[in-house]
Formats: C-alpha cells, structure tokens, sequence
C-alpha cells in the first residue's frame, strides 16, 4: 500500500496545496505542472489574470503562470473544511492570497494530480468592504450643533454625485444587472450612478404581460447581500421582482437614476474618460466617469423580421417583449411566431383569455419541464435540500463556476437522458402534434443552449400541454408574407389573424453599443455571449469563456455586465473588484484579453 493511499483526503488536499504554493513562491513552475493531470483545467475568476479565463491543459496553464507570476506573488494556500472523494475525484475547497487580494478556490484531483481548478478573488487588500467587525457605527454619540442627519447627508451626497462631483463609473441599464453591480460598488465605495429610462426600478418586469413568472426558482435569484426571505415563493411573480428591485435599490443607497435614457458615449483615449451624454426627466445631463458599463440585459435590440406585407396588416402585431397580455384576445384568431420561452408564455396567456391560437414553429426547440429541471439539473445546487445540506447560493456559484466550459457539456447529457426518459409521454405526444424537438446539438440541454446561443428552449410550466393536447394549434414552416388579415406561408397555407406576436428573440447586446457609441467601437469589442462551441447559433473559434462579459474588452474602460439573476449576482463581484482595483491605482496587468473573431 502506497503512503498516499494511507493518507486522508484532506491530508492528499493539504499537501497538494503545500507543494502548490511552494512551487509557484520559487517561480518553479516545471514543479507546479508535475501537480497537474494532463487532462486538466485551471478557470481564474480575476485572481491571477485580471480577467475571467479559463487555461486548458498544461501548455496553456504553463503561459499563463510565466507571465503573471513574478506580479501575483501567490502564498498562503490553506485547505478549507474537510476534502471529500466521489467516483475517483477528491474535491476540496481552499483559500490563498495575492500580493493585492485574498481569494477562495475550489480542487478537483484524480490520482492525486489536478483535473479542475478554480481561483477566484474575494477582496482587495486594504479596500475591504465595510462589513461585520469593519461596519460603521452608524449613530454620532455626543453634542454636536447643527449636525446632519443621515437622511441630510445622503440627500446631499446624491445631489452631488453628477453635478458638482463626478461619478467614477456610470451603469447603463438599471435592471437586475446593473442594481446588482450597483450594490456591489456601493459597498466597495466606487461612486457609481445607474441609468434608467424606466421611472422606477423594477419597471421592466412590470410592463411585461401580467402572466410573467421567473422560470427559474428562488435559490438560484438571490440578489447580493439581500437574500429572498425564506417564505419567498419558488417562482416569483414579476410584479413581486419589480417590487423588491425597488426596495433593493432604497435600501443599498444606490444611486438610481430613473426617468433617464442614455443617448450617446464617447471616449477620450488622451484623459481615459468618457463622455455620457442622457437625458433625465427631459432635461440633458453630461457625465464624464472613468469606466462605464453597458447593463442592458442578456441581449440587444428585439429581432423583428422583416416579412413582405407587414405593413399591410390590418390586425395588430408587435414583438413579444411590447405584449401587454391576453385581456383583449378573447375569441380572436392570434398568432404567435417562435417557439422558445416567450412564445409558451404569451400563447398560455392568450388561451387562458378565450382567444384562438395558434404557435409557429420555424425551427427545433429544446424542452425541459420545470420539475425535471428542478429536480435532476438543480436540486444539487439551488434547492432547499441544497441548503439544509450547506450548499447556499454562494457556495453553489462556486461549485458551478468550477466546472471548465469546455467539459461542462458532459456534466449535463446524463441530466437531459434521464429527463427524456422521465417525460417520455410529453415528448411523445407533442411529436405526434408535428412539434420539432432538440436536446441541442450534443443532447446537452438548456443551460449550454443558453450560454452557447442564449435561445432555443423552453422551461415548461404547463405551456407544452396545451401544445401536446392541440388546444394551442401548431404550425410549422417558414413564413411567406404577411397579408391584410392573415399569415402566408411558404408551402402556400394562410392562417387567418387578428393579432400576430413576434417571439422572435432579440440581436446581441453589443448592438447598444453600436447605437450609443459607435458601429466602429461595437465591431472593436465584438460579439457578446457565446462560447464559441461550433453548435447551431455558436460559431467557432472556441473562446473558453462566455465572449465580452464581466472581463475586460478591447475597448479601453467599457464593460457589459448581463445574464440572468444568478450570473447578475455571481459575476458583479468579479467585475466590480476589477473596477475597484482601476479605481485605486492598484495595477492591472490583464492576461489573455480575447481576440475579436466576430463582429455584431
């Protein structure tokens, strides 16, 4: 018997560490790489290269540490809890330091070699967020004449920030993105102000049509600092999102700006500045912050299609992001083309309002029912047995983060197996209907469609029965024309329309930056999202990484923060350190900026 067979596996961990630290504390780095399996993966969230980058094998992870190293100054590498050791793979968690930060990690080992890596970064050194026993004390104990009140004092701190005093970042888009960046900033003392164009936060979930409830459940859409209190329903209704990103904003302090439209942005390469120009309850505002970041969803401008004879309906049409709701339906003929997420939703509302309806599908669609989802792709993670088990959100981002995009497809095709399996008869039955199913290029299922192409799927919340049982009508083709009174399609079959729905999806997000910046500066930053997976929707070069988000761009000071509730939570720490350290002076020499190989 081997002595490390002999060993624990928080004494296989501790040592790995051991030897980890010292290598790279000597610059050894031939040493480090022994630790490392050839098949193996190191993802760094901000702490080694000042970006989000993940190195694929030992070639890559070599370069890497040859040219950070000397600046990281890595030390203090110390297990944390206990490892434990599943199916071959010890897994343990970690924390270490940096010569400007502190951070937390996460090990998988094989054999005793490294197979999976996470670094991430927590804190600055010295800029530490005013939390716990750093907290301040709030009350002014003793006599002082004409003091100020809290409420004074923050009056006149945000009557200023943008008048007599600049902010140094300025948020784009204050949906959930930018609040949750907003908050993560605020704590990290970066003046920081959020643009709107709604009048309240929370406005771009409640003009949305009144049936909208998250797909996803609340374990996984916690905000940062302010969970959902524990009697929070596991889906929440939109109105009830709008209401708590308003309280949200209040209580963090932010500096919401609603009522404002950005209208343009530019950038001074002399003073590495920017100049925002918008527009705040009618009146012009400048600002000139260092950075700015563009927070406006998870995607860009609504893709309407352009149909011949659009513009001779006598119906009414719109995209699905402007439907209002099914109230005024009742008993006419709607047609709604697309198939994914929004598509469902509106067509569940329609007929639940009495309307005739009829779903146009013009390509596959990836289905996973909520309580499959729930329960073999998300329980481990984000559930209440999750929870009881020790696994909170925080804990869980980490375990998912740590998993390599490049491997993270093989995680989740035994998910999606076994959910065809378990809803067999829904399938079944909605292929017998002529609908076009998919389980994505490689049977991986919704989460690589989402993060490969961001559309495709739908989380089914009881929509696809009505779909299975006819009683929302199916269409499939491609759309012709577009009449007075009905829907052309290319094999020459008209359906008649009082309404048409275009759930159409929507362009990527850096077609902002194209309207508010410049087409040149957009095709200098490149495409938003995607890995670069070579799968419908997703070309190629691999990118590793998702293209543009929350890490440095090739413009100079220009971020793009977006995603759903948990990348808005997760990701806002890492790009908010990133912003904090450029605020500071502290240096940031970013490994592997990535290169553009696609433009809008």
């Amino acid at each position: 018997m081997t002595e490390t067979a002999l060993k624990s596996d928080t004494e296989v961990v501790t040592d790995w560490l051991g030897s980890l630290g010292a290598a790279l504390e000597r610059g050894d780095v031939n040493a480090a790489l022994e630790l490392f399996d050839d098949d193996c993966y190191w993802r760094d969230l901000v702490s080694f290269t000042w970006n989000i980058k993940t190195l694929e094998g030992k070639a890559q992870i070599r370069a890497m540490l040859e040219a950070t190293l000397a600046d990281v100054r890595p030390g203090h590498w110390q297990i944390e809890g206990e490892a434990s050791e599943a199916g071959g793979v010890t897994e343990a968690w970690f924390t270490f330091e940096t010569a400007v930060a502190r951070g937390r990690g996460h090990l998988r080992l094989k054999d005793g070699r490294c197979w999976t890596l996470l670094t991430t970064m927590t804190e600055l050194k010295g800029f530490e967020e005013a939390k716990g026993e750093r907290r301040v004390k709030g009350a002014e104990h003793g006599v002082h004449p004409e003091r100020k009140s809290w409420l004074e004092r923050r009056t006149a701190e945000a009557a200023e920030l943008g008048t007599t005093r600049q902010p140094y970042c300025v948020i784009v888009g204050g949906g959930q993105g930018g609040i949750a960046l907003g908050a993560r900033l605020k704590r990290l003392n970066v003046p920081t102000i959020i643009l709107e164009r709604n009048a309240r936060p929370g406005d771009s979930w409640r003009k949305r049509y009144k049936s909208l409830c998250l797909h996803d459940p609340v374990w996984y859409d916690h905000l940062p600092y302010l969970p959902f209190p524990d009697h929070w329903p596991v889906f929440s209704p939109k109105d009830k999102i709008g209401d708590w990103l308003e309280m949200y904003t209040r209580i963090m302090e932010l500096d919401y700006w609603g009522s404002t439209e950005c209208t343009g942005a530019q950038f001074d390469e002399a003073t590495k500045t920017w100049t925002v120009q918008a527009v705040r309850e009618g009146k012009p505002v400048t600002l000139h912050p260092k950075q700015v970041v563009f927070a406006l969803g998870v995607s860009g401008y609504p893709n309407l299609p352009k149909f011949p004879g659009a513009e001779t309906f006598q119906g009414e049409q719109h995209h699905s992001s402007q439907h209002p709701g099914g109230d005024a339906w009742r008993g006419k003929r709607c047609v709604v083309i697309g198939s994914n997420n929004s598509a469902f939703d509106i067509c569940a509302d329609l007929y639940e309002h009495g309307a005739d309806v009829t779903m146009v599908q013009r390509s596959s669609t990836h289905i996973a029912t909520s309580d499959s989802l729930m329960e073999l792709a998300l329980a481990g993670l984000y559930s209440e047995q999750a929870v009881k088990s020790g696994i909170d959100h925080h804990k869980a981002d980490l375990i998912f983060a740590s998993v390599p995009y490049k491997i993270m497809h093989s995680f989740h095709i035994p998910v999606y197996e076994e959910m065809k399996k378990r809803d067999a008869d829904l399938y079944s039955r909605l292929e017998q209907r002529g609908f076009r199913l998919d389980f994505g290029d490689d049977g991986s299922g919704l989460f690589m469609k989402y993060l490969r192409r961001g559309s495709g799927y739908y989380i089914d919340v009881g929509a696809a029965e009505l779909v299975a049982s006819g009683k929302v009508k199916l269409k499939s083709g491609d759309v012709q024309s577009i009449k007075p009174h009905s829907v052309v399609f290319s094999d020459g079959s008209e359906l008649p329309a009082d309404l048409i729905v275009y759930a159409t999806g929507y362009g990527s997000m850096n077609s902002w930056l194209a309207t508010l910046v410049s087409p040149e500066v957009a095709d200098k930053v490149g495409k938003c999202w995607g890995l670069g997976s070579n799968t419908t929707k997703d070309p190629g070069p691999w990118e590793g990484e998702l293209r543009n988000m929350w890490k440095p761009t090739q413009q100079e000071n220009l971020w793009i923060h977006g995603g759903n509730l948990h990348q808005s939570r997760h990701y806002s720490q890492f790009l908010s350190l990133q912003l904090k350290a450029r605020k500071e002076g502290i240096p940031t020499p970013v490994y592997g900026l990535a290169p553009v190989h696609h433009l809008r």
